[in-house]
């Protein structure tokens, strides 16, 4: 039977902690509760705000609307196809905004603000403005 030694342990504990890299990220989750006509009921999202978007673990993402006391609904930004009762939603801690400026003129966007209309990547100096804001005045 072979020998362990001590110092070769150590040397081989010590190379495996170097490269350990503690990054915790926490995240706050909902699940959801029921889908349809394009509104995700979801439990669980305690400190979301209205008009934050979320994004469901498909990759869809939604803006939240409704803020009731056990639950939250938001309004789906695209197909609710692949989105079911249980299904992970997580916060993006991002209030809904669109990027304009003089590049956006006359192009074609999606409700992310990102071009459909086949004429490339929206170009010029963009300004990212949020989607409900107070009125000047």
């Amino acid at each position: 039977m072979a020998q362990v030694q001590p110092a070769e342990v150590s040397a081989i504990l010590k190379q495996e902690l170097a490269g350990f890299r503690s990054e915790a990220e926490l995240e706050e989750v909902g699940t959801v509760l029921q889908v349809g006509d394009g509104i995700a009921r979801i439990y669980g999202l305690k400190g979301v705000q209205s008009g934050e978007l979320i994004e469901f673990n498909s990759g869809l993402r939604g803006i939240v609307l409704n803020l009731e006391e056990d639950n939250v609904g938001a309004v789906l930004l695209g197909p609710s196809v692949g989105i079911k009762e249980g299904d992970t939603v997580k916060r993006t801690k991002r209030i809904a905004s669109i990027k304009t400026g003089e590049g956006i003129v006359g192009r074609v966007v999606n409700t992310l603000g990102e071009p459909i209309d086949g004429k490339g990547p929206i170009t010029g100096e963009l300004f990212e403005m949020p989607i409900e804001r107070k009125a000047p005045g």
